[in-house]
């Protein structure tokens, strides 16, 4: 075991929810508000990387804050009854991590109430803390409170935690507590500008879950 707390994005990183959940849900929200906008994957993709999901409704989009919790409230229940696939190997990671002796946390976008489920439903665990949409906005990654929380609260330096995710705001809220971070490019490899730009940001890349198994415990 390389590190001593592992810390874990959630969608793209450990469940594949972009094109089959994520996307299709805000394209019906999205036509439900803004009729006349369409939306293309690779857009949504880029928006989500650059600005956050919050930021792009806001900035691209104009939600006002009540057709930001129509969609939150409604993206909720719709994940109640649509369970995501894991990325191939993921499991094993999960595993090695908790049979060491390890730590994991998830420093995610997702709420709390769906990635115990993933985690109950995939993995039989629970992780050992999440930080995730339920926390307050000033909170929430790309803020350093995730981290700055878990360090405090297992007694363990920015050494000794490491940070898998497939996003830029990851790498906001890693790198100036000297965090370090790895890309899991296995989500992210069929758009090659945001690729490029997080392979040069990050610590180390991950083509393949695999790849990442044989950093941590070999």
């Amino acid at each position: 075991m390389r590190y001593k707390c592992l810390v874990l994005d959630h969608d793209e990183t450990v469940v594949q929810t972009e094109k089959t959940i994520g996307y299709p849900f805000f394209c019906k929200f999205l036509k439900k508000v803004r009729p006349k906008i369409t939306l293309s994957l690779s857009d949504y993709v880029r928006d989500c990387h650059e600005l956050g999901f919050l930021d792009m409704c806001r900035d691209r989009y104009h939600f006002t804050e009540e057709e930001l919790t129509e969609e939150h409230d409604t993206w909720a229940q719709y994940l109640r009854s649509n369970v995501p696939s894991i990325f191939d190997g993921i499991d094993q990671i999960v595993q090695k991590q908790k049979e060491a002796g390890g730590l994991i946390c998830v420093v995610s976008h997702s709420n709390r109430e769906t990635i115990l489920r993933d985690y109950r439903h995939h993995f039989s665990i629970e992780p050992d803390a999440i930080f995730g949409w339920d926390l307050p906005e000033h909170l929430r990654k790309p803020a350093p409170y995730p981290l700055q929380k878990i360090m405090k609260q297992y007694n363990i330096t920015n050494q000794e935690l490491f940070v898998v995710d497939d996003a830029k705001l990851a790498w906001q809220m890693a790198n100036p507590l000297g965090v370090s971070i790895g890309y899991a490019a296995w989500g992210k490899k069929e758009f090659p500008v945001l690729d490029q730009e997080m392979r040069r940001l990050c610590d180390f890349t991950f083509d393949s879950t695999e790849e990442l198994k044989n950093f941590l415990f070999d």
